[in-house]
Parts: structure tokens; sequence; C-alpha cells
């Protein structure tokens, strides 16, 4: 068995045991499966020899899990958590394939932070790590400026930002660096950016922050305000959530999908660990209303850019194929998709 394929059972066990509320083990397993992605043992090899304990991280029980997953190909243990709370994709045939993004036709990544707000990293490190990946282009999305713990940026702060990206762009060879925001949506559905702001960037990803739980159909009206705005390319983790410790919104999915299907805007699949949203449920839903997906990391250090590979699992068993997926397509196509 590959250690990407060990990784994404892993991390889909991480994901049930953060909805369970077992966070601890969550994190453990979470721990193991981006050690074997970046690290890349072989895991035929150490478990014909005893030796997976050896692995950062993996006790008895993580290694009991991973010696099942190479002899059979299955976890009896994945099977129960997914019996327990995702019995209605227990049918659903997995579309992609589990190897390494870049050599399915994973092109870059939408979403990503830096220093300039709640990052650890420059935009040029970033980029580079990006660049490492083997990727086109990485989107850089720093925070809108509501959130003030964030240090988010206003229209002068992203107009000096767009001059270093600039910059940086000159000193890059085999990548593109696009300038975007992660622009708050306000409680009436309106955005935390001027448009003139808005109007001038790559793309826009509108996400709910805060006031989640707003009753359904204010929540609804909120949700399709920010999608019917002209200048939203993605909904960010479209209901805010972090399995085991706090509830997403409420909200009509169907209308909310519908309308952004219409308007062309994508439905991310953030795969930061704490969030997984969207869900393989409602991401499945989305597909089937004929929504494009974005399939994103959420980084905000170079490291977490592998966060996609732990996510890739939620499009598999979600059945989504990588034509409904963005992150396969060309930069030139990318451009087009976002106007």
């Amino acid at each position: 068995m590959s250690p990407d394929q060990a990784a994404a059972y892993l991390a889909e066990i991480a994901y049930l045991l953060r909805h369970k509320g077992d966070a601890y083990r969550a994190r453990a397993f979470t721990k193991v499966a981006s050690l074997l992605l970046r690290d890349r043992p072989d895991l035929d090899a150490m478990a014909r020899a005893g030796e997976l304990q050896r692995l950062e991280g993996v006790g008895a029980g993580i290694a009991r899990t991973l010696a099942e997953l190479i002899e059979t190909d299955r976890s009896d243990y994945l099977d129960r958590l997914r019996e327990e709370q995702a019995p209605e994709l227990a049918a659903v045939e997995p579309v992609l394939e589990i190897s390494p993004l870049v050599d399915m036709g994973y092109r870059g990544d939408l979403h990503s932070h830096t220093d300039w707000s709640d990052g650890r990293a420059t935009v040029l490190e970033m980029a580079r790590a990006a660049q490492a990946r083997g990727y086109e282009y990485l989107a850089i999305t720093d925070h809108s400026p509501r959130i003030t713990v964030v240090n988010g940026l206003g229209p002068e702060r992203l107009a000096a930002q767009r001059r270093l990206i600039d910059q940086a762009n000159r000193e890059m060879d085999r990548l593109t660096i696009l300038q975007g925001v992660e622009v708050d949506i306000n409680e009436d559905g309106s955005l935390d950016e001027p448009d003139e702001a808005l109007a001038s960037l790559d793309l826009v990803i509108a996400s709910p922050h805060v006031k989640l739980r707003m009753e359904p159909a204010a929540m609804t009206e909120r949700m399709l305000r920010a999608v019917e705005n002209p200048h939203v390319d993605v909904i960010g983790h479209p209901t805010g959530r972090r399995p085991g410790s706090r509830e997403g919104a409420s909200y009509d999915f169907e209308a909310v999908f519908r309308a952004a299907a219409e308007r062309g805007v994508v439905l991310e699949m953030d795969c930061d660990p704490a969030r997984m949203d969207l869900s393989p449920e409602l991401a499945r839903l989305a597909a089937s209303l004929g929504c494009r997906l974005g399939l994103d990391s959420d980084a905000h250090a170079p490291d977490q850019l592998i966060y996609v590979d732990l996510g890739l699992w939620t499009a598999r068993r979600a059945g989504i194929s990588s034509d409904r997926i963005v992150n396969w397509l060309a930069l030139s196509e990318l451009r087009e998709v976002f106007g």
C-alpha cells in the first residue's frame, strides 16, 4: 500500500473521530497521516519487518490499523465508524484515485494565508513551497479586516500586497502567484471589502466566520446575497463548522447551491483537518446540483499545503470526479472560470 493510500484512510478515520468528539485520537491519526505523506516510508517493508511502531506517533492501535490496511486494503475500524456516522455514503463508489496529487493533474491551491494576516510565512515562502509541490499556481488569500485578531487587509494593504506579489512573480519561473482575499460575509450578506478593492483581485473567496447560528431562513438569505455578489468567485468553507467543537451554519443548502451553480460560483472543500467543509455529504449534494468545487488547503504555513492531500478522501467518498474540481484546470482555464 502506498503512503498516499494509507494516509487517506487515516485522515478519514481522524475526521470521523472528530465527529465523535474524540479530538485527541483524531489528532493522533492526522499526525501519522501527515507523516506518511511527508516521509513516504515503505509501508509494506515495514509491516513485513514488524516495524510499523517505529514510525513517529504510531502506537499499538494505529499500528494495528495500518497493518490491516496493508494486508487487506481495508479497515474494520474505519468501516465501523462509517456505518455509525456516514451510512448514506456507504454505497457511493469513489471516483478519484489515491496517488500524489500532481500526478493526478492537480494544478494549484486557491486558498492560502501569509504573514500579511494570520499566516506564519511570507508570500515567497508559500510560493516556493507550492512550487516544490509541482503546482502551476497558488492563490494568496489573506483575510479581510473585520476580525481584528487576524490582522486583515483593507484596500490600502491589499494594494501594497499586490505590488509585493507582482515583484514575487518576477522571481518565480514555474509558478504564478494569484492575489485574492478571504472576505467575511457580513450578517446581512454584504462583504467586508469595498467593491473597488474586490474588483482589482484575481479571485475573491467569501466565507462565513461569525454569527453562524443565525436562524436558517436568515442565514439562507445571507448566503444567497453573497453568492449573487458579482465579485465572488468562491464560497469558502461554506458552513464554517469545526467538527467536534463547533457546529456550522444551517441553511437551505439546496437553494444556495443551486444559485451558486447558476452563477458559476465555486463551493470549497476546505481541507484543513479541523474543518473538512464541505463535508462529503454536502459536496455530493453540490455536485448533483451542477456546482463546481474547489479542493484547497486553507494553509497558514508552508507545511500545511499538505492538507489538500489529507482532504482528497472527501471528494472520493462523495463520488466526485476531477472534472468537477477547479484545481485541475490549467491557469488559463481557471482565469476564464473566474472571469
